[in-house]
């Protein structure tokens, strides 16, 4: 876990593949790209979380992305 906030943990594998990307869990799983085809955050996969949890999920990656972006660096080098 890289994150925990407003009931979400934010998540990057250590042995997962580009491009960067994170995983947020709450009631369900919401995947995340950090870089979407305009540049900016992108949900890739929902799998069982409701619309207001993949919503929230967003604007934390969107206000946070520099950090997640920096500690996926970390991560995979």
């Amino acid at each position: 876990m890289v994150l925990r906030e407003s009931g979400l943990w934010i998540v990057i594998y250590t042995d997962d593949h580009p491009p960067p990307h994170v995983h947020i869990f709450g009631d369900g799983e919401t995947k995340m790209a950090l870089f979407g085809q305009n540049g900016t955050p992108e949900v890739v996969r929902i799998v069982g979380a409701d619309r207001r949890e993949s919503r929230r999920a967003l604007e934390i990656v969107r206000e946070k992305r520099d950090y997640l972006l920096e500690r996926w660096k970390h991560i995979h080098g």
